[in-house]
């Protein structure tokens, strides 16, 4: 008898496969009666399609699953979240860590064929279980992607109540920017806008003396012309290593006082708050209590 791509133990023992064939290299055991054939390569977004074959139709994945699908800075888990209706009694399964919501329509999207939480109720459901900056490195990359707007997780939050995190979320929320571009970038945004600091622009740009813009600084302060840019192991590339050279010469030659950061300097405010307080105190920005 064929066999499916999937299929359950009884089918595999009805078409005369043991289990020790079950247990070769072509076989790969999704779930505790989900069973594939790996004749072709099987990557996390088709292992979640076929998973998503044993769930009720009310289920969705959610928390760091479908933060990781959407495209946040988070590790997809080795096991799938999912939220599902609250019922009398919550299936679980031991390939699956479950959770119990109850969502509004638009609470659910479906992306790349799952059902999904949607931007909004993600950014809340991780909420209760990352630190603030962390979150808010999740919100930007969600706003960037166009999956939460700033409407879309206002609206959420309205209606929360007391669920887990939303005292972080409501915190977080006003933060988030769809213009940060990478996850370190949020990071040492975070870090100066709950500092004494000014609070920094991202992306801001950078005109030759004829005032066309030939470049963007990762954050700066246009009132002192002070840029801060985070250098990532691509910046190591010949190639990049000579635009580098190019744009921070530019940014010299314009006026601007150029911090570079490095992946050590960003997990934590010390070395960022810090060293743009001096760099800003040299340019004439003072501290409102001094």
């Amino acid at each position: 008898m064929p066999l499916p791509p999937s299929y359950s133990a009884a089918s595999a023992r009805a078409a005369g496969l043991t289990r020790g064939v079950l247990r070769g290299s072509r076989y790969l055991r999704l779930a505790h009666d989900l069973t594939v054939r790996l004749d072709d390569a099987i990557d996390e977004c088709e292992r979640l399609q076929l998973l998503a074959s044993l769930l009720p139709p009310d289920a969705a994945f959610s928390h760091a699953t479908a933060a990781a699908l959407l495209g946040a800075p988070v590790d997809a888990p080795l096991r799938p979240h999912v939220v599902l209706t609250p019922r009398r009694v919550l299936p679980q399964h031991s390939g699956l860590v479950v959770h119990a919501r109850r969502l509004g329509g638009p609470d659910v999207v479906v992306h790349r064929d799952l059902r999904l939480t949607s931007g909004a109720q993600t950014f809340l459901d991780l909420a209760a279980v990352l630190p603030p900056w962390e979150l808010v490195a999740v919100g930007d990359a969600l706003r960037r992607a166009g999956h939460m707007t700033a409407a879309t997780i206002g609206e959420r939050l309205s209606r929360a109540g007391r669920v887990r995190g939303v005292v972080r979320a409501r915190a977080c929320a006003p933060i988030l920017s769809p213009l940060a571009m990478s996850r370190p970038e949020s990071l040492m945004r975070y870090w100066l806008v709950t500092s004494d600091l000014p609070h920094p622009e991202p992306q801001v740009p950078v005109q030759d003396r004829w005032g066309r813009v030939v470049s963007h600084g990762d954050l700066g302060y246009p009132e002192w012309r002070v840029l801060l840019e985070y250098e990532g192991r691509q910046h190591a590339d010949d190639e990049q290593f000579g635009r580098d050279i190019d744009r921070y010469s530019l940014m010299a030659a314009g006026g601007w006082l150029v911090l570079r950061f490095a992946n050590r300097h960003v997990h934590g405010p010390t070395a960022v708050v810090e060293r743009t307080r001096r760099a800003l105190v040299s340019r004439g920005w003072r501290s409102p209590s001094s």
